[in-house]
């Protein structure tokens, strides 16, 4: 009895809600879910959320789900995001099980409208868009019926078909659903159903001239495919009376709707209409510009797909809205990427070192390790010569105790390499910068086969000038300075926007092995952080983008 307990514990709240609906027989023991985004923009980490949610339930108890797109506004939707959706999905490794659009329904929700006119349960409105939001009223004040709200049925059934036949323009008629113009959800006071657009929908083309609204499509949509557990974000909670109200009144299958907090994580945003704005002010280069919250910029940035799936899965399924931290977003990349991730050497800030007693013009070959967190990772080659580039900051004139790097007089290891001992360096006299680091080396100190006997406490990456490949390194920091940019009511979000969120350096020196590295290659600079090789990189220019640091910087800098 003790481990039912614990495992009824681990469940969330939607997992009790199949479970039950699993011991009780219901729907047939069938789970059905779906994913019904807009194509209307890219998705982002909130669609990430909702993607391992409804797939995610489907696959713990053996049901499907379909992705259906919701497109039923043709001013904004476009074939190129339903390919970029289904794009996104599967790259988080996800495959759905019908493929389906809301547009597919076009003729089945038509008929469900004649069916509540029928009924009595909808109407033709002449009023304006402005007249049908004065009759409504607010919150505390209950609406007022419009005068066309007592239509007769066969009226009623003329103009529909009349709206359908292309006879009245745009904005000039609505149907409306007869609900309750009392009730204090704004959503049940006769919300329109179906709105007249003379527009080309990228499905249907001109076939259509009327498209139902979301709070009509949807529920029905559900309905049609079965939906057995209908799971959204908490936005549409007080949507739900309305399509319950659809599916009783027109008695087809009875989806449930379930609503979930949506994804909050510190220093994004989530609204695609805010995001467009970054896209059209030019403060991003596009939708997948590695500081964007969206799928395709966490993608290009150097996310794994499993990061972005465990740091859902760790952020669990809340019945409230919060703000998840960036932090566990970050860790479970660094988690994945620590696994998976070839080390390698390149240097960002590079300092010259001559080897003064090593023979000119002599190259050796260094073995290294790729990752020494995967057995089968294998090893590589790595030049090594007399003239080599180290980290800037590595170097110091005159160390404190404890810095375990290159100063004068000190020995530090090579990374599988040689021990140096640094004997002198050279100044700019009127800028005082140090220009090059004169070192000599121990013969019998090369890795694994050391038998000097010297001991060095720091190792330092290095890069051998001779076949240094010189490329870009682009580093990316947190799109904003604020943990909630969009939390404040005084404020414009651009407000907090991170000057510095994109710092590019052309003055990198990485290993041969990296000239031919692909676009999406992952990787780590040893001791810098993971980078990722860019779609803009070549063989003539690699470049690479800062997934993230080794470790949090974010709360040092603060």
């Amino acid at each position: 009895m003790g481990n039912e307990k614990t495992e009824e514990k681990s469940l969330n709240f939607i997992e009790q809600i199949v479970e039950e609906d699993l011991k009780s027989g219901k729907h047939g023991g069938a789970i059905q879910t779906r994913f019904p985004p807009e194509p209307n923009g890219y998705l982002h980490i909130g669609h990430a959320k909702a993607i391992t949610v409804s797939f995610g339930i489907a696959q713990k108890y053996n049901g499907k789900c379909n992705l259906r797109f919701d497109d039923t506004n043709p001013t904004t939707e476009e074939t190129e995001y339903v390919e970029s959706i289904k794009n996104d999905v599967r790259w988080l490794g996800y495959e759905w099980d019908g493929e389906y659009f809301a547009s597919d329904y076009f003729g089945q929700l038509y008929e469900f409208a004649i069916d509540l006119i029928k009924k009595g349960l909808a109407y033709v409105d002449d009023s304006s868009p402005e007249e049908i939001a004065e009759m409504k009223g607010n919150p505390s004040k209950p609406g007022i019926e419009s005068p066309y709200r007592s239509r007769s049925v066969e009226e009623n059934l003329r103009l529909f078909e009349g709206m359908k036949n292309e006879e009245f323009p745009d904005g000039s008629r609505v149907l409306r659903a007869k609900v309750d113009m009392t009730s204090p959800n704004m959503h049940m006071r006769d919300p329109i159903i179906y709105r007249i657009k003379h527009e080309h929908h990228h499905r249907t083309g001109d076939e259509w001239c009327i498209y139902p609204m979301y709070d009509f499509a949807h529920g029905q949509s559900d309905s049609i495919e079965k939906v057995t557990h209908s799971l959204c974000s908490l936005e549409f909670i007080h949507h739900r009376p309305l399509y319950d109200w659809f599916i009783e009144k027109l008695e087809i299958f009875p989806s449930r709707q379930i609503e979930f907090a949506r994804m909050n994580v510190s220093y994004m945003i989530t609204s695609k209409r805010k995001l467009l704005k970054l896209v059209q002010d030019g403060l991003v280069s596009g939708w997948d510009d590695p500081r964007m919250p969206t799928i395709a910029g966490m993608r290009r940035r150097g996310y794994p797909p499993e990061a972005i799936v465990n740091f859902c899965n760790r952020a669990g399924v809340a019945k409230r809205d919060n703000v998840i931290e960036i932090e566990l977003l970050e860790f479970s990349v660094r988690e994945i990427l620590n696994k998976t991730t070839d080390r390698v050497m390149g240097v960002l800030n590079p300092l010259k070192l001559i080897i003064t007693n090593y023979p000119e013009g002599q190259t050796e070959m260094m073995e290294m390790e790729n990752n020494p967190e995967d057995e089968n990772s294998g090893s590589r080659e790595v030049p090594f010569s007399r003239e080599l580039y180290i980290e800037r900051e590595d170097f110091m004139e005159d160390p404190p105790r404890k810095f375990f790097r290159m100063g004068p007089g000190r020995n530090v290891r090579l990374k599988g390499a040689y021990i140096l001992h640094c004997e002198d360096y050279k100044k700019d006299p009127e800028t005082g910068e140090i220009l090059e680091v004169y070192c000599t080396y121990y013969p019998e100190s090369r890795s694994g086969s050391d038998t000097s006997g010297i001991k060095a406490k720091g190792t330092l990456h290095w890069v051998s000038i001779p076949h240094a490949v010189k490329a870009e390194v682009r580093m990316y920091d947190r799109l904003f300075t604020d943990e909630t940019p969009t939390a404040h009511e005084d404020k414009d979000f651009l407000e907090f926007f991170n000057e510095d969120s994109l710092k590019v350096n052309n003055n990198v020196f990485v290993e041969p092995s990296l000239k031919t590295v692909e676009p999406g290659t992952r990787l780590q600079f040893m001791r810098k952080g993971y980078f990722c090789v860019d779609s803009d990189s070549s063989v003539d220019k690699p470049v690479f983008n800062l997934t993230v640091t080794l470790k949090d910087s974010w709360k040092k800098k603060k």
